[in-house]
């Protein structure tokens, strides 16, 4: 293993593609928001262009978490630490969640600049609004609810995410 010493303690070099494990809650729905703004603002106006930087909020913080994302520092540094105490979930689903918008802002970016017809993207922009409202709004994310079906299914081994599958300790820590 990779570790960097600190003190007199050996700490484990996070690799470059880290993603955050746990994830404080509060920071995704603010994040949730903010893509639900951007893709409400596109469909509003006919700004399309947007999807390419929604397309590049969400490879970001696929790929890094929230360190290179605007938007994911804005949530983490500043709006989150205003709304409570953090509400630690896991990583895992939420970087799912990060994978599904990067498709969909992707395949919307694409269409938008390759065909220059709006109802393809602003298809895709309608799922991206419902999804993004679900979490911003009301906590529900989509693609962690997808992630916990495909777990279910045995095609996401339980290995990914140890604390997915016991939700009761998670809900004890951290009640609603």
């Amino acid at each position: 293993m990779n570790t960097t010493p600190v003190g007199d303690v050996q700490v484990p070099r996070r690799s470059p593609f880290h993603f955050p494990n746990p994830v404080n809650e509060w920071a995704a729905r603010s994040v949730a928001f903010g893509v639900f703004s951007l893709s409400v603002l596109a469909l509003v106006t006919g700004w399309y262009w947007l999807t390419a930087v929604l397309f590049a909020g969400f490879l970001l913080r696929l790929g890094w978490g929230p360190r290179y994302s605007p938007l994911g520092r804005l949530a983490v540094h500043v709006i989150a630490p205003r709304l409570g105490a953090p509400r630690l979930v896991p990583g895992p689903p939420k970087r799912f969640a990060q994978g599904i918008g990067t498709v969909v802002t992707g395949l919307a970016t694409v269409l938008w600049f390759t065909t220059g017809s709006a109802v393809g993207p602003a298809v895709l922009l309608g799922i991206l609004v419902l999804a993004a409202g679900l979490e911003a709004f009301l906590g529900f994310c989509l693609g962690c609810w997808i992630f916990a079906r495909l777990m279910a299914w045995g095609v996401i081994p339980a290995s990914v995410c140890e604390a997915c599958a016991n939700v009761s300790a998670r809900y004890a820590q951290n009640p609603a």
